[in-house]
């Protein structure tokens, strides 16, 4: 690794291993979502309604790596600032670090490990002794890096970092895993998930607390149990050997005075079948309370029973301290994709508000054993819409009389109706709801929830036996169908990208490189046979067949999805009636909703006096003491200022790319800064590289 080194310009001042709370973090914004609780707040107050109007471009850093020509590249980052210097990570996922007053690059990686594609989050910072490190994940590989020049820890692992596949393996696994969302640091352990794919070749999705000294592995939690284990009565036999996932690649929360990690885990693979995975499944679909020491069990919650929907929590847990019939609790909130809030006792797990057991839709698919019931929180209230029939529909919805027949042809009007070979629709959609960017929370109990509602649609068909006719054909189903959908067309919001006319923008070499490794939301497929990969390549680049034989196992499933299909109508809007995007308010205390409103628009709607009708988005929320809400998110470029008491927006600005993204805020010689990353890349919009701060006109 060669590190380009311009400057040298760090204070720590720090006397602990890291910063132990959020309550006030003196002007710095030390990590992940702000601190500890996760709750993307910040005390710092010079940035107010008042002076609002005098915000502007403080500095704009360019990072590079963008792909401008492809468009896609991301950048999620939520930069950390410790003492005037911001850690982030570029639209190519090196790790860089910047003068936080003026955006000056001081050191940035630029590693060249083969590895798989991938998209980080962001940094974890550590104090060792007036040594500060920062860990970094490039795809499998993390490292641990001088926080003052850039360079490697050679002490660290081998000459640096450790290769997060070591130690999970099961037979016939694949070996995708990827550091995409910092880690917690507790004393002198980083505990950290990860991403791992979601076939049903995916590794176990173990929790892990690595020494921040050597890097070796201090103590494992096992999110598939072995056989007798405790949770193990939820699987079949041997299922550590046979299932993957429920891994946690959404972040963790840490309470370092109680010494509790809380940590969501995802869905067992594969996700939209479970045939071979009899049971509840686990500790899948979870919010686990594990001990920061030892990695122990205290209590955990199952959001989802035998998740056939891919429904896992899509975002970090956020510690808060609520006031509920006179007294003080200290609660953890988890968020779901389905607009769900689930709000706990953070030291024995008991529900603050009433969970209902309800009874569910059983599948019709053959072999799947669908759970009974499922636990809908009674408060505090969704903050999405939970039905979606015909009366949902747009009345000036374009090709109408297809839309409806659709609808009526359509599995649809409740949560967790499990997929069957009818056309099923999810709504929320497939990835929320909620997503990843999470919420915000003030000290005055209130949870600010960025959500979108776009219906998305999909079915299971039997996996394609191989045939003599279109045996690359078949291959391209099993392995890409799913995403890039049966008819190569992807999905409507750009998350999956159409692979019509691939071959030119890639050439056949580059198709295979990106199979190897894996592109932005897509996972390796390292796993399948070299063959299999050139058929893939074939069948994309419309070669006729060659007489060669294919050899295939194809999936291990009886049955794969058709794709995640945004519900859009011939005019490029979704089918249902707005808003399509929102951002809402609720009160912690009584779970009762606070205010609710559109988040993003359409231009081409707005000139046509539509009213804002919201879109879908991708990033957090940021709240202050300054009475005020930041947010971005938006395909339509905005970073918005919103009055959080009600909702309404007060500021916005224009950014070079969309800022898909949480930003951060911080200060430095006591000026306040507001930083956010504009990476675009998804929903069709551009790419960029740019962190673009903000801060009140001198």
């Amino acid at each position: 690794m060669i590190v380009r080194l311009k400057s040298i310009f760090v204070l720590c001042i720090l006397s602990s291993c890291t910063y132990q709370s959020s309550k006030t973090n003196t002007g710095n914004w030390p990590e992940y979502n702000g601190g500890p609780d996760r709750n993307h707040y910040s005390d710092l107050d010079e940035i107010n309604k008042e002076n609002l109007s005098r915000l502007e471009v403080a500095w704009i850093y360019h990072s590079g790596g963008a792909d401008t020509v492809r468009n896609r590249t991301q950048m999620q980052c939520n930069p950390i600032i410790i003492n005037g210097i911001l850690y982030g990570v570029s639209a190519d996922s090196q790790a860089f670090a910047v003068q936080a007053d003026n955006g000056k690059e001081i050191w940035k990686t630029n590693i060249k490990d083969e590895t798989f594609s991938m998209t980080s989050r962001g940094v974890t910072y550590f104090e060792n002794d007036g040594k500060p490190i920062i860990f970094f994940g490039y795809g499998e590989w993390l490292y641990a890096l001088d926080a003052n020049s850039g360079k490697l820890v050679s002490t660290f692992g081998a000459g640096g970092k450790i290769n997060l596949r070591d130690g999970l393996s099961r037979p016939g696994a694949d070996k995708y895993i990827i550091y995409n969302t910092p880690g917690i640091i507790h004393k002198n352990l980083l505990i950290a998930g990860g991403r791992v794919a979601e076939g049903p070749t995916a590794l176990p999705g173990d929790i892990r607390a690595f020494d921040v000294h050597t890097g070796k592995v201090v103590w494992t939690f096992k999110t598939i149990p072995e056989n007798n284990e405790e949770g193990s009565e939820t699987w079949p036999k041997d299922a550590r050997k046979n299932n993957g996932g429920a891994n946690s690649w959404m972040g963790m929360a840490i309470d370092r005075d109680k010494e509790i990690v809380y940590a969501p885990t995802g869905s067992a693979s594969f996700d939209f079948y479970g045939g071979d995975r009899k049971g509840n499944n686990l500790y899948a679909n979870s919010l686990l309370a594990l001990d920061a020491n030892t990695g122990k069990r205290i209590w955990h919650f199952q959001f989802v029973h035998h998740d056939i929907w891919d429904r896992d929590p899509p975002a970090p847990p956020n510690l808060v301290t609520i006031h509920k019939d006179n007294r003080s609790i200290d609660a953890v909130v988890q968020l779901s994709k389905q607009g769900f809030m689930f709000v706990f006792d953070r030291s024995t797990g008991k529900p603050i508000f009433p969970v209902e057991e309800r009874p569910v839709p059983a599948s019709e698919m053959p072999g799947e054993y669908a759970a009974a019931t499922q636990p809908f929180p009674v408060l505090p209230e969704p903050f999405t819409r939970q039905s979606f029939t015909e009366a949902d529909l747009r009345k000036d919805v374009a090709n109408g009389d297809s839309v409806h027949a659709q609808m009526q042809n359509s599995n649809t009007g409740q949560p967790f109706i499990p997929l069957s070979s009818k056309r099923t629709l999810f709504f929320p959609g497939t990835d929320g709801g909620a997503q990843w960017g999470g919420a915000a929370v003030d000290r005055e109990d209130i949870i600010y929830v960025p959500a979108k509602e776009v219906p998305v649609y999909s079915s299971l068909v039997p996996t394609p036996a191989l045939s003599k006719t279109n045996p690359k054909e078949d291959i391209y189903q099993v392995h890409c169908g799913s995403c890039h959908g049966t008819d190569r067309k992807g999905d409507h919001g750009g998350s999956y990208p159409s692979l019509t006319g691939i071959g030119d923008r890639y050439s056949q070499a580059q198709l295979i490189e990106i199979i190897n490794k894996g592109r932005g939301m897509m996972p390796a497929l390292a796993h399948i046979s070299k063959n299999e990969k050139e058929a893939v390549v074939a069948f994309l680049l419309g070669k006729k067949s060659e007489d060669t034989k294919i050899e295939s196992q194809l999936s291990t499933n009886p049955y794969v999805i058709t794709g995640y299909n945004r519900w859009y109508d011939s005019t490029g809007y979704p089918v249902n009636t707005p808003p399509w995007g929102t951002l809402t308010a609720i009160n912690l205390s009584s779970g009762k909703r606070l205010w609710q409103v559109p988040l993003g628009e359409y231009a081409a709607l707005k000139a046509k006096g539509v009213p804002a009708t919201g879109t879908d988005n991708y990033g957090g929320p940021l709240v202050t003491a300054g009475g005020l809400i930041f947010i971005a998110a938006t395909p339509d470029k905005k970073f918005r200022a919103i009055d959080k008491k009600t909702g309404k927006v007060l500021w916005e600005h224009d950014l070079p790319a969309a800022g898909f993204a949480s930003p951060s805020t911080y200060s430095v010689n006591g000026r306040q800064y507001i930083v956010i990353a504009c990476g675009g890349g998804k929903l069709r919009g551009q790419s960029g590289d740019g962190y673009v701060a903000f801060a009140i006109k001198k």
